[in-house]
């Protein structure tokens, strides 16, 4: 038996339960808040030292993806004894959190359509579980940077008012990507 081996059996599996999926979901709507009220007053903080335009892109297609694609990640680098599929699951389940609060932010606050804020609830699950990948494979950086870059192309079509081809191909690539993923990942525990 090799070392690896040996290892795996000393170490137990460990399958996150119900309360702890309940957690991470509520990691996701908790930190949502905050943020989403950050970023109001950044616009208006930025046009003091940018034209309108470039305030709007700086706050919302730049400074939120950071943000929050950071924040969704956060707690998940605090799990150990999971799976690579596990870790996933929870990163969907915190941008799962994040984007319901958004969506309810959006509808209610700002009086947006309902169909126009449902694709950010998964959105936003989609890009944490990307991250979730990373982080499980040992690769966060970069997986972080392509979900930032996923969600800066979504803001800054969004802030262009641009729908159609562009925002589905963008929106169908932050979809597939996390099951193509979720495919390649491990059922085997993560060894630390």
């Amino acid at each position: 038996m090799s070392d690896a081996e040996s290892s795996r059996t000393l170490i137990p599996f460990h399958r996150p339960s119900l309360k702890e999926k309940l957690f991470f979901l509520s990691s996701g709507i908790v930190v949502s808040i905050p943020i989403a009220f950050f970023f109001e007053p950044t616009a208006g903080f930025l046009s003091n030292y940018f034209p309108g335009f470039a305030s709007e892109v700086l706050a919302i297609a730049v400074f939120a993806p950071i943000i929050e694609e950071f924040a969704k990640a956060y707690p998940l680098f605090y799990r150990h004894g999971e799976s690579q599929r596990s870790i996933m699951m929870l990163g969907f389940l915190v941008g799962l959190g994040f984007g319901i609060t958004e969506f309810f932010e959006y509808v209610v606050i700002l009086n947006v359509p309902i169909l126009v804020r449902l694709p950010g609830i998964f959105f936003h699950g989609a890009t944490a579980t990307t991250i979730g990948y990373g982080i499980a494979t040992r690769r966060p950086a970069a997986f972080y940077l392509i979900s930032v870059l996923l969600h800066f192309s979504i803001n800054f079509l969004a802030i262009y008012g641009v729908s159609g081809p562009p925002y589905a191909i963008v929106l169908t690539v932050t979809y597939v990507l996390p099951i193509i993923l979720y495919k390649r990942a491990s059922e085997e525990m993560i060894p630390y």
